[in-house]
């Protein structure tokens, strides 16, 4: 599969992806790619963000390809239940933050806390680092392992976000089409 094939709809975490931020140079790049805006970013509930992924993939006109990073990767798994048959062909998971590390939030909605354990309805590679603060290689493992997905290890990576240098994120962009190669 290519790019060009599939919506692509970006899904940041909380507080969006900024401008620095490889999601937002990602959406600039891929021609098919729209982000999926949130009512709140600063103060997300597991129903409004799930929602708001829900109805973006139901308005998209092609089939569906997902570029998820941190909180962004839960609220898909908590909206994949919803999804019609085939509607979704993919997606890529980065850094989701770990059960543990989200209760700590006092920001984010309760609904967050427990991820689903369910299988994904598509197929999916999750990155994860081995140094993220909002993470364990462990409990990021654990999710792709519950999920189906396929694990990619990106190393001391940090939350692969801008501040732990990852703006462009080359590396990323050659996973990604890598997976979409065998889509």
């Amino acid at each position: 599969m290519r790019t060009s094939d599939a919506d692509i709809l970006i899904v940041p975490g909380l507080n969006g992806s900024g401008l620095d931020h490889w999601q937002t140079r990602w959406q600039q790049k891929l021609r098919t790619a729209r982000r999926v805006e949130q009512q709140d970013w600063d103060n997300p509930t597991q129903a409004s963000w799930a929602g708001a992924i829900r109805e973006a993939v139901e308005a998209a006109e092609r089939p569906v390809f997902l570029i998820a990073h941190s909180l962004g990767v839960h609220a898909i798994a908590h909206a994949a239940k919803h999804f019609g048959p085939g509607k979704v062909v993919g997606a890529f998971l980065v850094a989701p933050p770990s059960e543990e590390v989200l209760r700590a939030f006092e920001t984010v909605d309760t609904g967050f806390e427990e991820a689903p354990r369910d299988p994904l309805p598509f197929p999916s590679l999750l990155v994860a680092s081995r140094n993220d603060p909002y993470a364990t290689y462990e409990a990021s493992e654990d999710l792709a392992n519950a999920w189906g997905s396929a694990i990619v290890d990106a190393g001391e990576a940090g939350h692969i976000n801008p501040e732990s240098g990852h703006g462009p994120w080359p590396e990323g962009l050659m996973s990604l089409a890598a997976f979409l190669s065998k889509l």
